[in-house]
């Protein structure tokens, strides 16, 4: 029986158990698709850290930005605008926004948004004479209380500024939803 298997062995060519050694083709196939995928690497991170860093960037609170005079303000909501300064991405520009700003019948101040919460109109004070002393939105009638308690049509209350009075002077901050209503 031995000399069968060596027989077989040597008409084969090769023992059990040798390693099968790589071809020259193999190898430049591995080199070249080893180093094209390196430097295919080297053009597509740098792209993808450029689409993706602005996400990864911590998230700064925004700042306070001085408004008006204490004493211009009174429990008539007025319109004031104010510029901030936004950062969205790499873009930066200096956005002019609009607050209504009044005091409530206990004489604490608050500023609210005027962007409708239906369609995101904007909203004015006193503007139609169908709803006194209320905000009203001239696109679809939505109107609001004088804390910006949604009334009709739109869904929820106006957004609210965070406000703070420092040396005389209102400063307004983040929008957030009212806590007001």
């Amino acid at each position: 029986m031995s000399d069968h298997n060596n027989h077989n062995e040597e008409q084969h060519g090769k023992k059990p158990g040798t390693k099968r050694e790589m071809s020259r083709r193999q190898f430049l196939s591995y080199t070249l698709g080893g180093a094209g995928g390196f430097m295919g690497a080297g053009i597509i991170i740098p792209m993808i850290r450029f689409a993706v860093d602005p996400v990864l960037q911590k998230k700064s609170e925004s700042d306070w930005v001085k408004v008006v005079e204490e004493s211009k303000i009174t429990n008539v909501p007025q319109s004031f605008t104010f510029q901030v300064h936004q950062v969205d991405g790499w873009y930066e520009s200096d956005a002019e926004l609009v607050a209504w700003i009044s005091k409530d019948s206990s004489g604490k101040l608050f500023a609210l948004n005027p962007t409708c919460k239906h369609l995101g109109c904007t909203v004015n004070w006193n503007d139609n004479p169908a709803y006194k002393d209320q905000y009203f939105c001239p696109c679809h009638g939505a109107h609001y209380t004088q804390d910006g308690k949604n009334l009709a049509v739109a869904p929820k209350p106006l957004d609210e500024y965070t406000t703070k009075v420092e040396n005389g002077f209102v400063y307004v901050g983040q929008l957030h939803a009212n806590t007001r209503v």
